[in-house]
């Protein structure tokens, strides 16, 4: 087709929240009003789709079944009233939100969203070829118009670079990148095609999900062609044009309701926020068990507190290499026996797990005969590069490999006392445009989806944890994966450089995935691959580390070193109070797991999420907001005592450690030392603290809040979710929410603090004020004892029924 020849459309049809316009040349497209701030748009070349199901979309808490979803499935949308009027051979069609106006003539799109009554401009399509009718080949476009001067674009899950995505362009492809530089490597370890536009002159938010798992590209205006004018575009190999527009009254309400519309995430068990020990080297040296109850010892002898290790696949292997499920006995003669020994010493293991089986596997020729592989051009294994062998990756999606899958996971792990798996190298580096998979009986070429085989590998293994122990939370993590894996996992940025630069950079790359609806992540901290940090980078990585969902130190150096609390006794007492700091905080983060996985909160993000109308926020920096009321100003870069963080304005600050008062929209400098990083709580918030002593295998609790009162009057409430923090009784109304209420006056705070639902054990509260705090404190409850300890004014409280 001559992209002379521009298809005419009109409306053929209209059913509920469905509208539906053919073109003149046979091409079809669907435009669905799913709620008031979500409209669908299908462009369909050949009026019909190419991959007909999706994994992406699940709202709420849907269930999404293996085999994937319809895409003409509505459910879950609430599919609002809406208008929709021709005129002008235009097709307009609005909601409270969205008004998007179509030209019937080629099908350009435009958008306005409406913000406090006033309905502004958001996006357009690019008025030259914003689609591909078979103009070109048979790829997906969509070009879109880029205002070079005032967007700024972010999310696209995790990504090298800065935080702003403006002028970059970015793979849409998973690879194995070990020792990626974290500022320029692309493509990376996630598939995410979605992103935030945030407006500067406007102050306006909207966000475009491309529903797609096929390879592809974003550029978000690297690329320039005077014959088109500012654009930018999304363009993927295979699959169909299914994009969702959503829109909000600022971007986090867009990162939330994007989450929701990809799947509830996991609500995964306390312990996965503690400190989960890792490293490669122990389980490939040949006396690995002994190396490994090693750790154990050395976490009692320097009193570092852990709650899980990250098992990793030396425990498989045969020779040099690695047989997914296969225990090397050598190494482990008794794998029950080692699982129960760290059980004991309140560590939980999490198993290295692979989807692809070595060509001399134990297992391979069980997998050929009974089909479980993707299979090549002749109905055999497709052989492909993996470490230093070849093998072939299982298909997900044929029933029997998810069958076989969790049988594998079951009887080589859960039943040993492995509760939960690690779920690597998971990219499906599958190159043969031939490939077939099974598709769920319906055959398609593996290249089409790679990362479906993620989804499903994730969605297996927790499947068989969840039929194991079904009382249980399951803890799965994922290396890669795509939209809607947050459901299933918690992740991490992959095998990172050692470096100051990846520091740097993996501040923002985390960010990226937040603002993608992906919250509960974290680093290699120290660094995986390279040489082994320095005592200042390894501190600074810890300081930085233990203020992400996920923290764990892991590791493969160079020099077969390896990465641990007390590789350097001069930093040994900073990094076992920094682990301390982060068990005190425990309930805090708990909380922030239990916001993002009801209300899709995310639980770290920049501060111009919080702080829009501030545009200094918008400025790149290496600062994060850990929930409502945490600001930590990392240090990256060597030789600093001191850091300059600027503190968004709409909000007053305090110095966490020394309790000084900062109004926000000035710069400061703090302090950066040993245990201590720099970090900041906003006044006129709480944070639920645990403020037991701390001791390896020693777990204590006791109830504590740390209160950051407003200077002036003023008042604020803080609620806060608990719950045994691995069951699923939480469901049946097995929880308690803490609630605090502060009102601030001249010469006197009023505090009231209370617990719904299941009772602690104790009555006794613990409030942490600011030092300086002196104001007269009248609670709703019996006061204890009053007094400065450890920098802190240490109020401990009885507390009695509150009166909210």
């Amino acid at each position: 087709m001559s992209v002379k020849q521009i298809p005419e459309f009109h409306l053929a049809a209209r059913k509920g929240a469905m509208l539906t316009l053919k073109g003149s040349g046979g091409q079809a497209a669907h435009i669905f009003v799913l709620e008031q701030d979500i409209i669908r748009v299908m462009v369909l070349p050949d009026a019909s789709l190419r991959f007909p199901r999706t994994w992406a979309i699940a709202p709420g808490d849907l269930q999404l079944p293996l085999a994937g979803r319809d895409r003409f499935s509505l459910a879950g949308f609430a599919q609002p009233a809406y208008t929709a009027e021709e005129h002008g051979g235009a097709l307009q069609i609005e909601t409270g939100k969205i008004r998007l106006t179509v030209q019937l003539k080629g099908l350009s799109c435009s958008w306005k969203t409406c913000k406090d009554g006033v309905w502004q401009n958001a996006a357009q399509d690019r008025a030259t070829q914003h689609v591909n009718f078979g103009y070109w080949d048979d790829k997906v476009y969509h070009y879109l118009k880029r205002d070079a001067g005032d967007e700024m674009y972010f999310g696209l899950g995790e990504r090298s670079g800065d935080t702003n995505r403006h002028g970059r362009s970015y793979s849409l492809k998973t690879i194995d990148a070990m020792g990626y530089n974290a500022s320029s490597t692309d493509a990376l370890y996630k598939h995410i095609p979605f992103y935030l536009t945030w407006n500067k002159r406007q102050k306006t938010a909207f966000g475009l999900f491309y529903d797609t798992l096929s390879e592809g590209k974003l550029d978000m205006g690297c690329e320039l062609d005077n014959y088109h004018g500012h654009y930018r575009y999304f363009v993927a190999d295979h699959g169909d044009l299914d994009y969702y527009f959503i829109a909000g009254d600022d971007m986090e309400q867009v990162v939330r309701r994007y989450t929701w519309m990809t799947g509830q995430p996991a609500f995964t068990p306390k312990w996965g926020l503690g400190y989960s020990g890792s490293t490669m080297t122990y389980t490939d040296a040949p006396n690995a068990q002994e190396k490994m109850n090693e750790f154990l010892e050395n976490c009692e002898q320097h009193d570092m507190l852990c709650e899980s290790f990250h098992l990793s696949s030396g425990y498989t292997s045969i020779g040099d290499k690695r047989y997914v499920f296969n225990w090397n006995r050598e190494k482990f003669p008794d794998p029950r026996e080692f699982a129960q020994h760290y059980l004991k010493h309140g560590v939980r293991l999490c198993a290295n797990i692979k989807p692809c089986l070595l060509q001399d596997h134990p297992c391979f020729a069980e997998a050929r005969d009974l089909g479980l592989f993707i299979n090549d051009q002749d109905g055999e294994p497709e052989l492909v590069q993996f470490w230093d062998e070849i093998g072939a990756y299982l298909d997900f999606t044929n029933p029997d490999t998810i069958d076989w899958w969790k049988q594998a996971v079951t009887s080589s792990l859960l039943e040993y006392g492995i509760t939960s798996t690690w779920n690597d190298n998971n990219e499906f580096q599958v190159l043969n445009p031939q490939a077939t998979v099974n598709g769920f009986g319906k055959p398609f070429k593996a290249v089409e989806a790679k990362g479906l085989q993620t989804l499903l590998m994730m969605a297996a293994s927790q499947e068989a944890q969840t039929a194991f122990a079904p009382q249980q939370r399951p803890y799965l993590v994922s290396r890669s994966g795509a939209a809607g894996m947050q459901r299933y996992v918690q992740t991490w940025s992959g095998d990172n450089h050692t470096s100051w630069q990846t520091l740097k950079y993996n501040i923002k790359m985390g960010i990226g995935l937040a603002l993608s609806g992906i919250s509960n992540t974290g680093h290699d901290v120290g660094g995986f691959s390279g040489p082994a940090p320095g005592p200042e980078l390894l501190l600074r990585w810890v300081q930085f580390g233990i203020f992400m969902p996920r923290f764990s130190i892991h590791s493969w150096n160079d020099d077969r070193t390896v990465n641990e609390a007390w590789m350097y006794p001069e930093i040994t007492g900073a990094i076992r109070n920094l682990l301390k700091l982060r068990a005190r905080l425990t309930p805090y983060f708990y909380d922030l797991l239990w916001r993002y996985h009801q209300h899709y909160e995310p639980m770290i993000k920049p501060t111009f999420l919080a702080f829009p109308d501030d545009p200094q926020c918008f400025a790149e920096n290496d600062d994060m907001l850990v929930g409502p009321s945490l600001l930590l100003a990392a240090v990256v870069e060597p030789g600093q005592h001191s850091r300059a963080v600027y503190l968004p304005a709409g909000a007053d600050w305090y110095d966490f450690w020394s309790g000084a008062h900062h109004h926000g929209g000035q710069e400061i400098v703090l302090p950066a030392i040993g245990d201590r990083p720099p970090l900041l709580a906003r006044a006129g918030s709480s944070i639920a603290v645990n403020v037991a002593e701390q001791h390896f295998n020693r777990p204590a609790h006791q109830q504590g809040f740390m209160v950051f009162p407003h200077q002036a009057d003023g008042s604020f409430a803080a609620e806060f979710f608990d719950d045994d923090g691995a069951s699923h009784a939480y469901k049946n109304g097995r929880s308690s929410l803490w609630k605090i209420h502060v009102q601030s006056q001249a010469t006197a705070l009023e505090i009231t603090v209370g617990c719904s639902g299941v009772q602690p054990a104790s009555d006794v509260v613990v409030l942490l004020l600011p030092q300086h705090e002196t104001r007269r404190l009248a609670a709703d409850a019996i006061v204890i004892s009053d007094a400065i300890v450890d920098g802190y004014r240490e109020v401990q409280i009885k507390i009695t029924k509150p009166k909210f």
